[in-house]
């Protein structure tokens, strides 16, 4: 794939004046974060080969512990300078489920999201899915289902413009059924989702799919256009201590290196997973730089999803500390 520069030099100098002024919108002299990050920016002077967006999740504490609207996401994006939404189902969940997401319900949240993402001059890109039953289930019957309750969020992203819906490939956990499974019920949801012009795109989010390897077969196997991944920089878990996708202690994990390589053939969008930061500004786990040089010699041109997900700062202040190392890390490519 060719690359070519998504952000003239214009926008560049935007991105400064985003950074500097979410900082600025802090206490003058405010005491620095428990981590002590170096909020200094430093804008490359190299322009970016891909575009910023937000995904959702990385605000999911202001919706669901603070009471904050999910309708606001664009205007939080725009305030600290993204372009891109990332959407999450599940923090409309409580609102759609009232109506057992009744077509009507469906249509608001769609007509909302799209209102709220032109006021603020931003782009719809993907919605990622949660809790519509297991896609890669042994069983038929159950599968289908799984693949069924899809629909809707497949007709919901065609609506607002996305170019993606991101699932789950939840169901079998030995190799060969979970590949077969998965093959299967990707197939039936991209043949469904080709005709609205949608992707279907798998995130390594725990269990088998988490192995890299795995996943990239399943890609090779199912070779439909708008079916591939979306490479996440964390989420390489494979093996838990309780057997569950997320929740306990992890035993086995994946090269991360290694599996957004695998990945990256296959990526439609890519997703900048941070935790904490060193004193630097630095993923305290993830060597970004070699991570980007990643996603770039792939040939990968398109948006880089922030998603913060630390305990340390705050949602606000972890959000502008990646995108402010996802910008440092230009100047360092190759």
């Amino acid at each position: 794939m060719k690359r070519r520069s998504f952000i003239h030099n214009g926008a560049k100098a935007g991105i400064a004046f985003s950074l500097l002024g979410a900082y600025a919108c802090k206490d003058g002299a405010k005491e620095k974060s428990k981590t002590d990050v170096d909020e200094s920016i430093n804008i490359p002077d190299t322009t970016p080969f891909f575009k910023l967006s937000l995904a959702q999740w990385s605000i999911n504490r202001m919706i669901r512990r603070d009471g904050m609207n999910p309708y606001r996401f664009a205007e939080k994006a725009k305030s600290w300078g993204f372009t891109g939404l990332e959407y999450v189902s599940q923090l409309y969940k409580p609102e759609l489920e009232e109506t057992n997401y009744s077509e009507e319900a469906m249509q608001n949240f769609v007509a909302k999201n799209n209102a709220e993402a032109k006021k603020y001059g931003l782009t719809n890109l993907l919605i990622m899915i949660d809790s519509e039953g297991p896609l890669a289930a042994i069983d038929a019957k159950e599968r289908k289902e799984a693949i069924e309750s899809h629909y809707k969020w497949v007709n919901a992203a065609a609506d607002m413009g996305c170019h993606s819906i991101r699932v789950n490939l939840q169901g079998a956990m030995e190799k060969e059924p979970w590949i077969k499974a998965s093959v299967d019920g990707l197939t039936q949801l991209a043949t469904y989702a080709k005709d609205k012009n949608i992707n279907i795109i798998v995130e390594n989010h725990g269990g088998p799919s988490s192995n890299a390897s795995w996943l990239a077969s399943v890609m090779q196997k199912v070779n439909m256009d708008n079916c591939g991944t979306l490479p996440d920089f964390g989420n390489f878990c494979v093996v838990r201590e309780n057997g569950s996708y997320y929740d306990s202690k992890c035993l086995e994990e994946y090269d991360k290196y290694q599996g957004v390589q695998e990945l990256m053939p296959f990526a439609k969008a890519v997703s900048a997973k941070t935790y904490d930061f060193d004193k630097e500004g630095n993923e305290a786990k993830i060597d970004y730089v070699r991570m980007m040089q990643i996603v770039k010699d792939a040939g990968y041109n398109g948006y880089v999803g922030v998603e913060y997900e630390g305990d340390i700062l705050g949602e606000e202040e972890g959000i502008i500390a990646t995108k402010n190392l996802l910008l440092k890390t230009i100047d360092e490519l190759t």
